[in-house]
């Protein structure tokens, strides 16, 4: 499950494998650690390699580090291609939310306010879904014509 920041991948990809009976896992789960520190990539591909050794499992995040890894495990990928004012929606009304609840996302880690005032996408994930939501429609589809990814 692919898809522009804010679009629902993890809220979709829990449900589908709900629905099927298998795992569920979200590679932001697995890379971002504790303090947002980032997993070192030879680390991040070793954990991916072991969670998606199973027959049937869904996973969703947008790592090109792992996407090979992935892809070519699975039969299927959804791409969440919705417009830019549904997705902002989204993710405006979802960061603000996650906030006010101090929601642990993963590995202890919380969306901070302080991060709203910074004009630095790697920082302030409504300007990092803004920045990215073109580019990254664009690389889905330029990754999905890709022969590597026939089977899909």
């Amino acid at each position: 499950m692919v898809g522009t920041t804010g679009s629902g991948k993890t809220t979709f990809a829990a449900t589908l494998a709900a629905r099927l009976g298998v795992a569920h896992f979200e590679l932001d789960a697995i890379y971002h650690q504790p303090n947002w520190t980032p997993l070192p990539e030879e680390e991040f591909r070793r954990r991916i390699a072991e969670v998606i050794i199973g027959d049937a499992w869904v996973a969703d995040g947008n790592y090109s580090k792992v996407r090979d890894l992935v892809w070519g495990a699975a039969d299927t990928v959804v791409v969440l291609a919705y417009s830019r004012p549904l997705v902002m929606r989204r993710v405006v009304a979802r960061t603000f939310g996650r906030m006010w609840r101090r929601q642990e996302l993963w590995n202890g880690n919380r969306e901070r306010w302080t991060n709203l005032l910074s004009l630095n996408p790697e920082e302030n994930i409504i300007l990092w879904s803004w920045h990215t939501f073109d580019k990254n429609h664009k690389r889905y589809l330029e990754a999905l014509s890709d022969p590597e990814f026939a089977h899909l």
